[in-house]
């Protein structure tokens, strides 16, 4: 059974910095793509940023480049989303998700596998 687990969620300022994690089991973390999604309510999922299956590929949204970086170790089977410089609107629930994929995805239709989510809430 293949989870995914995401933790790192929770209140900042403005400003400040979270790292989110994603610990995976019951797959081959090392074949998978990553990616980071967030959601708001009422709002379609929207892509934050994805890695390839040995890290040399990464690919963010607009709204978080420059800011956000992710990263991967797959001795740990985790992913990381290291959030800097965050802002109000980044308050959203955060999901990690993996795809069976060798290129960086950024849809949601090409996820296999989700996290249950951890939420990040920016205060101004």
């Amino acid at each position: 059974q293949v989870q995914l687990v995401e933790s790192g969620g929770g209140l900042v300022q403005a400003g400040g910095s979270l790292r989110l994690s994603c610990a995976a089991s019951g797959l081959t973390f090392s074949s998978y793509t990553m990616g980071w999604f967030r959601q708001a309510p009422g709002k379609e999922r929207e892509f934050v940023a994805g890695i390839s299956w040995s890290g040399d590929r990464t690919y963010y949204a607009d709204s978080v480049k420059g800011r956000f970086t992710i990263s991967r170790d797959n001795a740990k089977n985790t992913v990381y989303l290291q959030m800097n410089s965050l802002r109000p609107e980044d308050t959203v629930v955060y999901y990690c998700a993996a795809a069976s994929s060798r290129y960086v995805e950024t849809t949601t239709r090409q996820y296999d596998y989700w996290g249950q989510g951890t939420r990040v809430t920016v205060s101004s």
